[in-house]
């Protein structure tokens, strides 16, 4: 972390306590989370946007499902899937610890045939499941984005790898590193999106479904 990121991130104002608390258990745990200046990214699209309906693709341990309903409008639900059962164990966990399983649907298996079966339309898409599916569920995804609605990738930069020529990546990352590339090339050359990709955090690519 550089000296900007560190003088951003002593501006923030703390989170509520319990998901400070889950923060801290998963990163106890070892368990991949939304970063901190991600997070204040997010906070800022949801007061912006003001979504009722939030569709997220990847739940983890429920960290950034609860992130999100913590500052989405009252009355916003969130439908959110995820395949790894220990995951599942741990968000089921915490959305009941924390008195947020009303308001909460999750969805347990592979994401891309959960997506098929989805049907209405949600304001707001969180992506941050496997990162060489994000290109494989878009189509689904811009079906179920709203117009006007708003898609948000997380981790989109890789640790940097993105940035490299495929032949520095090593052997075993060259399919991921591709697949990204292609998934923002795509967003970027959709007509029916306008996307900005951010250097915050990993990388956070932000985008806008345009009606067409």
């Amino acid at each position: 972390m550089d000296r900007a990121d560190i003088f951003i991130n002593s501006m923030n104002q703390r989170k509520p306590d319990y998901l400070e608390k889950i923060e801290k258990r998963a990163n106890d745990d070892g368990v991949p989370i939304i970063r901190t200046q991600a997070q204040s990214l997010l906070h800022l699209l949801l007061t912006i946007k003001g979504p009722k309906r939030i569709l997220e693709v990847g739940t983890a341990v429920g960290f950034s499902t609860l992130l999100m309903r913590e500052y989405a409008p009252d009355g916003c639900t969130i439908v959110t899937i995820e395949r790894d059962e220990r995951m599942i164990v741990a968000a089921k966990e915490n959305f009941l610890e924390f008195d947020k399983s009303k308001v909460i649907s999750l969805l347990e298996g592979e994401a891309l045939e959960i997506l098929k079966g989805l049907t209405g339309e949600f304001d707001f898409i969180f992506m941050d499941a496997a990162k060489g599916q994000y290109l494989g569920f878009l189509p689904e995804v811009i079906r179920l984005l709203a117009d006007g609605g708003v898609l948000v990738s997380d981790n989109v930069l890789q640790e940097g790898e993105i940035l490299e020529s495929r032949f520095a990546v090593t052997r075993r990352n060259r399919t991921i590193h591709s697949r990204m590339r292609e998934y923002l090339y795509e967003l970027k050359h959709r007509n029916d999106l306008c996307t900005d990709i951010l250097p915050v955090a990993d990388g956070v690519a932000v985008s806008c479904k345009i009606n067409i």
